[in-house]
């Protein structure tokens, strides 16, 4: 490989990683991350050295290490106009000092950089990276940590082919050890994974502390990705966090930290109007069984609605002139030009579709959904937040979906974020429809207004809120809140806060109740998020830009970002030689991110499968290979309906004939009849997939509604006989 990330040389060539050790501590809701990695330079020669690491864009960094033979040098924020500037870089290296500095790309704020600096012939460096961040919660509700392998690039535009991030252990030369420890007020079900686990061993009787490790002889060959299930977890809960008592009172770090993990509650108001427009990326990550996304989508749409569907890689397309409205002529031409689609458009060059479909006007009363599909790898991330940004509001929403292991977390993050929408996620086996249909259920959710968050305390304690306000939540998401925590009260020990907010003109209300005592052994994690959340809420400054921040915010910001040991962009990460007590002298070096190039690893015999991971990856495959699920969801009509044709027939495995001999005698209409077999047959055995056929059914049962004719009781129980099934008609929501 040319260029990776890992340690590498400012040539951008490699350095040997021989091991990888991972442990995870996960409370809750969130994540502390310690990763230890050993490289060795078996050059004859010292090497100049860089450290490019790909993480979550919500994490924090709080440590950094390198240990170079018997000298650890461990970097510590300062405010980066104290740096001595000293003698040169190279005079540095030559008397036999390192320096090195934490650099975060503005653009990819996602990949960070660190010169490591000189690393002798037959050397080590064993280099320790800790962070905290917080974890994404799933549609099955499952809360979801993802480590990237280490050796994970990133897009540039212009035509550069994006790499898988799975590769043959074989050409792995290195194993990962790998150790999780979830701990929570909540009973934890289970822990799943896409890499091999050892059983799951719970550490309390109650069931609340839990550890796991993967597999022995693990080759980190593809990113590891862990899917964690508490009961009840959509249950507003809260944490509070002790301070660290060396720090002073009446500061972020002295003080006792709360973290408030909000599900406001609310009745289903799906709306039929909006218009949803699908932008996708064709430049690989979308192709085979990820274009049959699209199906379930474009079936699930109400009728009444306006859809149009964008896809872009180099350069994009259109399937319509503008958006049409959503009926059987345009849903049908729509499919047959989805169906034709294929991963042919190299590059991820996002920007341009964007600002075309924002360019466009909106339709008076139908809100503009937008719906983004990418792998993420672009270079220019914050300029595509940003144009987001400025077309966001209560009429123009954007939810992203971030494809394969090594989707940007800084860019589908950013977009769904400052789009007022909701970002997810789709690695390996995931189950892409059920994501997809619940953000368009988000979607359907009119928008909410007027939020406000009210805190009852004791007499003595007083709540400084550190997380940006809310501005949007959808029924089912959850909200992280940080807020600190001043004085004591000794004899009330309970807290309340109450989140109230106004949903098509109603006003509501959601409290929550919960304990100001401290949890034990927390560490520092709620703090460190805490002060990264109010770090991010200051720099933004008025506009979000850092020129407009006076010196008294900027004083906070430094002061903040120094005691809790995050970065911030008035801060780095200097080197202090813990062997010799001493500071690193010299100019920090400024080694550009390198503009990594990538290898295809496409077979083009295979029609775009991947070589490496075709099961992740997939490639164009035929509906009956894909199964009688989604056969059936090609046949539902706009309107909901299905009809009583051949194909159906085969669709719910029977005959024409079949069907027709066990049609009501009362009832005359075939369609009706076909739409209440659709309903059995989904209801009685596809129950496993209801996430993602839930909306395709609301719209078959509206539609039955709508025709008024008697008979469904005679039908279910017709229909029921013939599948083998046993589902009651109240079931069926009829």
């Amino acid at each position: 490989m040319e260029d990776s990330c890992g340690l590498i040389t400012p040539q951008r060539l490699p350095v040997p990683l021989q091991s990888v050790e991972v442990q995870v501590d996960v409370m809750d809701h969130v994540a502390t991350v310690v990763s230890t990695l050993l490289y060795q330079n078996k050059e004859k020669k010292h090497i100049e050295t860089v450290f490019v690491f790909p993480m979550p864009s919500e994490a924090a960094i709080c440590h950094f290490s390198a240990k170079v033979g018997q000298t650890l040098i461990v970097a510590e924020v300062k405010e980066k106009n104290q740096v001595s500037l000293g003698r040169d870089y190279d005079d540095v290296l030559s008397s036999g000092q390192r320096a090195f500095l934490m650099e975060k790309s503005d653009q990819r704020p996602d990949i960070f950089s660190i010169n490591v600096g000189s690393l002798p012939p037959g050397e080590s460096a064993s280099i320790r990276v800790e962070y905290v961040t917080e974890l994404d919660v799933q549609a099955d509700e499952a809360l979801r940590f993802c480590l990237p392998a280490v050796l994970n690039p990133r897009y540039q535009p212009a035509g550069q082919i994006s790499l898988v991030t799975s590769v043959p252990s074989s050409l792995v030369p290195y194993d990962l050890s790998f150790l999780a420890r979830v701990q929570s007020a909540r009973l934890i079900s289970k822990v799943e994974s896409n890499c091999t686990m050892d059983p799951l061993e719970y550490l309390s009787q109650d069931q609340t502390a839990a550890s796991v490790k993967l597999a022995a002889g693990h080759k980190f060959d593809r990113d590891v990705e862990l899917l964690i299930y508490y009961k009840d977890t959509h249950e507003p809960s809260a944490v509070v966090e002790a301070g660290w008592y060396p720090e002073k009172q009446c500061t972020l770090m002295g003080d006792s930290a709360v973290m408030l993990s909000l599900y406001p509650e609310f009745p289903d108001m799906s709306t039929s109007i909006g218009e949803f427009v699908c932008l996708l990326d064709r430049s690989g990550s979308m192709s085979g069984d990820r274009l049959d996304t699209l199906l379930f989508l474009l079936k699930s749409l109400p009728l009444g609605c306006y859809f149009n569907i964008y896809s872009f890689g180099s350069s994009f397309e259109q399937i319509f002139p503008k958006s049409v409205e959503y009926k059987q002529k345009t849903m049908e031409e729509a499919l047959k030009k989805v169906e034709k689609m294929q991963a042919d458009l190299d590059g991820t060059e996002i920007l341009a579709p964007l600002k075309h479909i924002y360019s466009q006007s909106c339709i008076p009363n139908q809100p503009r959904q937008l719906f983004v599909f990418t792998d993420g790898e672009v270079a220019n991330t914050k300029e595509v937040i940003n144009l987001v940004k400025s077309n966001s509001g209560s009429q123009s929403r954007c939810f992203s979906f971030g494809i394969g292991g090594g989707a940007s977390t800084a860019l589908i993050n950013g977009l769904a974020k400052e789009g007022g929408g909701y970002a997810q996620f789709i690695t390996g086996s995931d189950q892409m429809e059920s994501k997809v249909i619940q953000s368009l259920r988000f979607a359907m959710q009119p928008s909410v207004v007027d939020i406000s968050v009210k805190w009852d305390l004791p007499k003595g304690v007083s709540a400084t809120v550190l997380s940006p306000p809310l501005t949007c939540i959808f029924q089912g998401q959850r909200s992280l809140l940080y807020a600190q925590l001043t004085g004591q009260n000794k004899e009330a020990a309970e807290g309340c806060v109450t989140v109230k907010y106004s949903l098509a003109g109603r006003p509501t209300e959601n409290k929550l109740n919960f304990s100001l005592k401290p949890t034990e052994d927390t560490g520092l994690t709620v703090h460190r998020l805490a002060a990264r959340s109010l770090i991010r809420s200051l720099e933004q400054g008025q506009g979000g830009r850092r020129g407009q921040i006076d010196d008294a915010k900027k004083k906070k910001i430094i002061d903040l970002s120094v005691q809790s040991g995050v970065r911030s962009s008035f801060t780095a990460f200097i080197a202090v030689n813990k062997t010799s007590g001493e500071a690193i002298q010299g100019p920090l070096l400024r080694i550009p991110l390198p503009k990594i190039s990538y290898v295809q690893f496409y077979n083009e015999e295979l029609d775009g499968s991947c070589v490496l991971c075709p099961e992740e990856c997939g490639g164009p495959r035929s509906r009956e290979e894909q199964g009688p699920l989604l056969e059936l969801v090609s046949l539902q009509t706009a309107s909901g309906c299905w009809e009583l044709e051949p194909a159906f027939a085969k669709a719910v495995g029977k005959t024409s004939k079949d069907l027709e001999n066990n049609r009501p005698s009362n009832v005359s209409y075939k369609s009706m009849w076909a739409t209440i077999l659709a309903l059995v047959w989904l209801h009685g055995l596809k129950a496993d997939a209801k996430d993602e056929w839930e909306l395709l059914v609301m719209k078959a049962v509206t539609w039955l509604q709508s025709q008024n004719a008697s008979g469904l009781a005679e039908c279910v129980e017709a229909a029921n006989s013939l599948l083998g099934c046993s589902v009651q008609k109240n079931a069926l929501g009829i």
